[in-house]
């Protein structure tokens, strides 16, 4: 039995994550995903919008994840270390650097580092940042209510 381990952040789930997580459990028979807590995120991003426990039920009830596991560091590798899994997959849009600090890891442990494709424009933050590009608040009508007009522009 091949075991594998990958992380996501998963604040607002896409296509991207799903393709992800797919070509992930294509490569193992056990898939085991680690979820990013709110302080593991904010080492390189901002915080989540989707509270770390409800991401975690979200992923949980993937058909391609088998397990679901906290990660409290940006980085894969003290999940790695302590779970032992036979492949990381490790995403093509990380720095070289987190990759090569993966490849020394997985070499030791006698497992296998597979570098996934990243899904270009598939982004939480992307997503972000188009809601808020289409939306608009009008805090000067009603001061106390916060209205939101669609953004024609």
């Amino acid at each position: 039995m091949i075991v594998g381990y990958c992380y996501v952040v998963a604040d607002l789930i896409h296509i991207g994550h799903l393709k992800h997580l797919r070509a992930c459990k294509g490569l193992c028979d056990k898939l085991i995903v680690g979820v990013l807590t709110d302080g593991a995120t904010m080492e390189k991003k901002d915080k989540p919008v989707i509270s770390f426990g409800e991401r975690l039920e979200i992923v949980k009830s993937l058909k391609f994840v088998d397990v679901v596991v906290k990660q409290e560091t940006y980085s894969p590798l003290p999940n790695v270390e302590n779970l032992q899994p036979d492949v990381l997959f490790e995403s093509a849009s990380h720095s070289r650097e987190a990759i090569e600090d993966a490849m020394v890891l997985t070499s030791k442990q006698g497992s296998r580092l597979i570098t996934m494709p990243y899904y270009a424009g598939q982004s939480s933050t992307a997503i972000k940042n188009k809601i808020l590009k289409r939306w608009k608040y009008k805090e000067e009508e009603h001061p106390k209510v916060i209205n939101l007009e669609r953004n024609q522009t």
